[in-house]
């Protein structure tokens, strides 16, 4: 099964199972976040670019906590997927431990 969700771009956003199942495996912490993911893609706090074309949807869950979910866009195509990792930030722990 694959789940649609939209950018801040409008572009459509693919979550498969396959690749939803690898994220959790490596961060079992997301195991409950799956419609979380999918909505940061669509009303993230900041969207911001990363490294290798990604884009990086950020949500502020709470003062010290925010999830990230990494995906990447194919304008030309007009489609996107979330390949790889997602997760939680604890925004204190970052800072304390910097």
């Amino acid at each position: 099964m694959t789940d649609i969700t939209y950018s801040v771009f409008n572009i459509p956003i693919r979550l498969t199972d396959e690749r939803w199942t690898h994220i959790v495996e490596n961060h079992d912490d997301m195991a409950g976040y799956y419609f979380d993911v999918l909505e940061t893609v669509a009303e993230p706090t900041w969207v911001l670019e990363g490294d290798e074309d990604e884009l990086w949807a950020v949500k502020v869950v709470s003062k010290e906590k925010v999830l990230l979910v990494m995906y990447k866009e194919l304008k030309e195509r007009n489609d996107g997927f979330i390949p790889i990792l997602s997760g939680q930030l604890f925004l204190q722990q970052k800072f304390k431990n910097s």
